[in-house]
């Protein structure tokens, strides 16, 4: 359904050739991995444009859009000054295809927009009809986030359904920023409470009282 912008290994290949072309043979002793992994990841590669083949014995080079990209997000980390960085996807569902197409790339530059994150890298899936009549799209994002509390707004406006931390491996939090982000949390999750039991009738609210007291 949704795929990662790169693929780890794809990333440490094209880091290898940017400079310089080199053969599987070359890849294979520097990366560490099988001969016939790095072929399949190759012809992936290809067949996704990232590289090109070329010359005899063959060799692998990456693609120009390919490697302006890398030098982009090379430059966007030297002037990044947050430290955890990101990996999300946000799905949405509609009736109208182009208004859900419309709808994610709204959210996708509102993303960029935002002073408390640095968008690295960014794509809008095709949306997909399903069985319901509904369209379902994707978006996948990977961003750097200020602090804490920056990434508790991100999970409450933007809802996305898969995160995963790409850096750093271990984050020191000092208490007050820990406290800002659990005061800012429970602020939100106290006005959704306030406006979803405004909504509610009385046999509503007494359903969902009872199907919380027998999940404890």
């Amino acid at each position: 359904m949704q795929r990662k912008l790169i693929k780890d290994i794809h990333k440490k290949i094209a880091l290898s050739i940017m400079h310089k072309p080199k053969t599987a043979e070359e890849l294979v002793k520097e990366l560490g991995v099988s001969y016939d992994e790095l072929i399949e990841e190759l012809k992936q590669m290809l067949s996704l444009k990232l590289i090109t083949a070329s010359g005899h014995p063959l060799k692998y080079s990456i693609a120009k859009g390919i490697q302006e990209a890398i030098e982009k997000r090379n430059e966007i980390a030297e002037k990044d000054p947050y430290k955890i960085r990101l990996n999300i996807i946000i799905e949405a569902q509609s009736l109208d295809k182009d208004l859900l197409l419309r709808e994610m790339k709204g959210i996708e530059e509102a993303l960029r927009k935002e002073k408390d994150y640095n968008v690295y890298d960014s794509i809008v899936g095709e949306p997909i009809k399903r069985d319901n009549d509904y369209y379902s799209c994707f978006l996948e994002v990977e961003l750097s986030v200020k602090d804490f509390s920056a990434m508790v707004k991100l999970m409450y406006f933007y809802g996305p359904v898969s995160v995963e931390v790409l850096k750093p491996e271990k984050l020191e939090l000092k208490a007050s920023e820990l406290q800002d982000g659990l005061l800012l949390m429970l602020g939100m999750i106290q006005a959704y409470n306030t406006t979803m039991l405004k909504l509610m009738n009385k046999a509503e609210l007494e359903d969902f009282y009872r199907k919380v007291i027998q999940k404890k």
